[in-house]
């Protein structure tokens, strides 16, 4: 019983329906086309097409995909989207599948295109209205056209004459060999844009105003009147659903376990508990866990490892706690957004691939719920900013709705290696002064997700006269809109000489400090 994954909208609503060929920035495009109020759907790639079409279809668009189109089971759309007379747009792989299929060549390059590509406009196109002439893309692909297919013509092409934008009118098709949805490309948001609104003329009815309204119907009736079980990690996400849960059920519907694990931010555990009762919750369980964390993760350092360790005993610690509080069915409701579920590789077409696990996405016995059909998911549609403004109109003061992103494990994948409670306490204090720093300097809010990671060895240095190995600490500031692409945040030198010294003169057992430099892609927000 998974709700929010699977969007209806209303009726009447106008949409674009994306066929998800597996990409990992395929929700990037719908993301990208509700920035603009029009109402995004995706659907699997090799869906027959009465799946899904219907009158409210304005257009569709054809995902990117890891797949190639010479592989031996690459993914194929349904042929007869290309005789409907309904507006496509193919990106990347979604281009070469439509020119393959209609008589094109596609090749394999010689060497995989990856990262920013000058394009040059060459002929003038409604998709490229009010883009410049020249603007840089961002290229990602280890295949190329070789030969157009019949009656096709290049709209733009890269600066060493590769085909970047086409247009092929007896299907009503436009392809790009770039991803316009990912930040890095310049008048991606434009081009899109102009496909939506101004192509298939769809109308602007989306809004996080109409999405709760209809959330709210959907949940009462998804889950009746069955007690409801929410757990709280502490960020942002289990907040908005504890709000959203409180607003839409009575209050003794809902009850809301907030686990200790032994891995939070310092002082956490308390400030939860005061944000809990103030919204109003009446079965509220606060549990100690810590010690249960921490001799089942006692000589673990694989990543995944830890936390399927931790996603299971979430999940083992709820049962447990809960026996004694409910009887009969329940539901257990999690703040899952569709981010976590990309980076799982549970996109809604089936083929994306794993970048790495999720507590409340991957573990087997969160998948025994979900098959079972026991999980609602009331996020799971959502964007991280979504998900704040969704927070604001619930009523959730600004100090939970902005807070940065923590992850479900906590500092179990923020201590890199062993987890034990000394090496979380140093890494709590590391932390909470890399964080008091960035308040005093007024950057948190200008700064999407900033933490600290324990690294797992130690670094030569000197105490007083003495030399000494100290541990070391890596600080991460990124900037981001949605979390699938990020860029390192630039702080001045002298505020990170700041931090560092702060860091090395109040924890005696951390003798180093680096900055993380690395933006998403390659890299993860997360080090683990």
């Amino acid at each position: 019983m998974t709700t929010g994954s699977a969007l209806t909208p209303p009726s009447g609503t106008d949409r674009i329906v994306i066929l998800d060929f597996g990409s990992q920035t395929t929700h990037l495009i719908g993301r990208r086309i509700r920035e603009q109020g029009i109402f995004a759907e995706i659907v699997a790639g090799t869906a027959p097409m009465e799946d899904w079409i219907d009158e409210g279809v304005r257009g569709v668009i054809l995902s990117g995909s890891p797949s190639s189109i010479h592989d031996e089971d690459a993914p194929l759309p349904d042929r007869r989207i290309y005789s409907r007379g309904i507006p496509l747009l193919g990106i990347c792989y979604g281009l070469h599948v439509t020119a393959h299929l209609l008589g094109g060549e596609i090749s394999r390059a010689e060497t995989r295109e990856y990262g920013p590509a000058p394009v040059e406009v060459v002929t003038n196109h409604e998709i490229t209205s009010g883009v410049s002439r020249r603007f840089t893309s961002w290229m990602s692909h280890g295949d190329a056209i070789r030969r157009l297919p019949p009656g096709a013509r290049e709209i733009a092409t890269t600066s060493h004459g590769v085909t970047a934008i086409v247009t092929i009118p007896e299907a009503s098709f436009v392809g790009l060999q770039f991803h316009p949805e990912v930040t890095h490309s310049e008048q991606g948001l434009q081009i899109l844009d102009n496909f939506a609104a101004g192509v298939c003329q769809a109308r602007r009815q989306w809004s996080v105003e109409n999405y709760l309204e209809q959330l709210q119907g959907e949940l009462r009736g998804q889950a009746g009147d069955k007690p409801i079980l929410l757990l709280i990690s502490g960020g942002v996400d289990s907040s908005v659903v504890a709000a959203l849960l409180l607003q839409t059920f009575p209050p003794e519907q809902i009850h809301l376990m907030y686990i200790d694990t032994g891995l939070m931010r310092k002082d956490e555990s308390v400030e939860i508990g005061a944000a809990l009762r103030k919204l109003g919750a009446r079965n509220l369980y606060l549990i100690d866990a810590e010690e249960r964390f921490l001799s089942a993760l006692a000589g673990a350092v694989d990543p995944e490892k830890k936390r399927h360790i931790i996603g299971d005993l979430f999940i083992s610690v709820q049962e447990d706690e809960i026996a004694s509080r409910l009887s009969g069915d329940y539901l257990l409701a999690q703040g899952t957004l569709y981010t976590d579920l990309i980076e799982s590789g549970h996109g809604s077409g089936g083929t994306a691939k794993s970048i790495k696990s999720h507590h409340n996405v991957a573990s087997p016995l969160v998948r025994k719920k979900r098959e079972a059909g026991l999980i609602l998911e009331p996020l799971a549609a959502l964007y991280k900013d979504e998900v704040r403004d969704l927070g604001r109109l619930l009523g959730l003061p600004e100090e939970i709705v902005g807070r940065h992103p923590f992850p479900g494990p906590g500092l179990g994948v923020r201590v890199l290696g062993e987890v034990t409670r000394e090496r979380c306490d140093i890494l709590r204090e590391a932390d909470a002064i890399f964080i008091r720093e960035l308040r005093k300097a007024g950057l948190y809010d200008a700064i999407w997700q900033a933490f600290a990671v324990l690294l797992p060895i130690q670094s030569v240095g000197v105490a007083g006269d003495s030399r000494a190995y100290g541990n070391v600490v890596a600080l991460r500031a990124v900037t981001s809109t949605d979390g699938m692409t990020a860029d390192v945040y630039g702080f001045e030198p002298a505020f990170l000489r700041t931090v560092s010294a702060a860091i090395t003169n109040g924890i005696p057992q951390v003798g180093r400090v680096v900055y993380d430099c690395s933006g998403k892609p390659p890299a993860t927000i997360e080090w683990e």
